[in-house]
């Protein structure tokens, strides 16, 4: 089954808890302290969510980790805060960073759960893309010196704006292209925050939508990338986890 460029290039960190053999606006809000300090690597752990701690979801370790921020680029330098947000890297020159993987539990069979008929029948990839129906998102905090995190907020929030024509962009040599960037409504979280769906329809499949948002909590930037290949491929919406949102900024109080 053909998967788009688009989805390849940035859902590499955000799959991977989902079996590979499967896979073939800026709000106005309160100001930052100018002189704050940046936490600590080993501080932003402690303010992750863990285990135990988003009902639904299972939270773990980043499977493959980070993406390096040198391999993943955009055509257009000034769209790189978008790429990097769906690819869960912190924008900016954070002073340190950490993530971890939320992956939601598989929902329980319905009785209209597609039996072996049924696939006899043709209805495998329905059967295929509900079992792939989950949310899977990634949460990267990182933390600035100063003013830090305010300028990488609006790094981002800027280009939404400047890409919403969409862009191309690549990692580690795969290129992608997305062909419109749209601002969504935020979470509402943190002092400011700004979430957009980036989408690809450069494939068989017609629009792939990918989701992020980035909020500031003082000199903290929390970024969420979430993709939902089953929702993508059946065509059904879906969004930035907000339980996954609503955990992680109750630890950033």
């Amino acid at each position: 089954m053909k998967r788009s460029s688009g989805v390849r290039l940035c859902a590499t960190a955000v799959v991977g808890a989902l079996s590979l053999a499967l896979v073939t606006g800026c709000s106005d809000g309160g100001s930052g302290d100018g002189s704050a300090k940046a936490l600590s690597a080993a501080e932003l752990k402690d303010r992750l969510i863990a285990k135990g701690e988003v009902p639904g979801f299972k939270v773990g370790a980043v499977k493959g980790g980070i993406p390096d921020k040198s391999k993943v680029k955009a055509g257009d330098a000034q769209c790189d805060p978008l790429l990097r947000a769906l690819t869960a890297i912190a924008p900016g020159e954070p002073a340190a960073q950490a993530s971890r993987m939320a992956t939601e539990d598989k929902k329980d069979p319905t009785d209209d759960a597609t039996s072996l008929d049924d696939l006899a029948d043709g209805k495998f990839e329905d059967a295929l893309n509900k079992s792939m129906d989950l949310d899977v998102t990634v949460v990267t905090l990182a933390s600035y010196d100063g003013d830090g995190a305010e300028k990488a907020l609006k790094s981002v929030s800027d280009a939404v704006k400047a890409c919403s024509g969409g862009f191309a962009g690549e990692q580690d040599g795969e290129k992608g292209k997305f062909t419109k960037v749209a601002e969504e409504k935020s979470s509402g979280t943190g002092d400011e925050s700004v979430a957009f769906t980036a989408t690809n329809d450069s494939s068989d499949e017609g629009d792939m939508p990918l989701h992020a948002e980035v909020v500031r909590h003082g000199s903290t930037l929390a970024t969420y990338s979430t993709v939902n290949i089953g929702a993508m491929m059946g065509k059904k919406p879906y969004a930035v986890s907000a339980p996954v949102v609503k955990a992680q900024a109750a630890k950033l109080k």
